[in-house]
């Protein structure tokens, strides 16, 4: 087994309400586009053995993994794709999810925040699907056995 990728900044120093604030500071889709591309370079690189079948998930237009982790009963996640809107996207749902336990993903409001963030409405609908499809994955690990290493 691969060591598990290097400490994520998402659900630790960038938090969800941080994405919420830094994103109704700018004035134009432009600006936030920028700025949620940025959140996906601060992704910790995730190992290419990393990036395997069972690790992919379905539903999203672009390629995109997911690995997670249980440390002391919080789910550590490590994600990655091959389009960099995408890996800000990831990150956007890695400040609400990561290193939270499975009972708070589940009882986190991730329609609330998506109307906060008014993102779902500025994204293609293959993206808002794939989006869905990321959340839905994690989600199902956290109703699942989340102490399993590949979901």
């Amino acid at each position: 087994m691969p060591d598990p990728a290097p400490a994520n900044p998402f659900g630790h120093s960038i938090t969800s309400d941080d994405i919420v604030e830094t994103l109704a500071f700018f004035d134009d889709w432009e600006d936030r586009y920028k700025y949620i591309i940025d959140l996906g370079r601060e992704l910790p690189a995730m190992p290419d053995e990393l990036h395997t079948e069972d690790r992919k998930i379905r539903g999203c237009q672009s390629q995109v993994w997911i690995d997670t982790r249980l440390e002391q009963n919080r789910l550590q996640l490590s994600v990655d794709s091959d389009a960099f809107i995408v890996k800000g996207l990831l990150g956007v749902v890695l400040a609400a999810y990561n290193n939270k336990t499975p009972e708070d993903i589940r009882a986190f409001d991730i329609d609330s925040y998506f109307e906060q963030l008014d993102l779902l409405r500025h994204l293609s609908p293959t993206r808002g699907n794939g989006l869905r499809a990321m959340v839905a994955r994690i989600r199902q690990i956290a109703g699942a056995d989340p102490a399993r290493s590949t979901p």
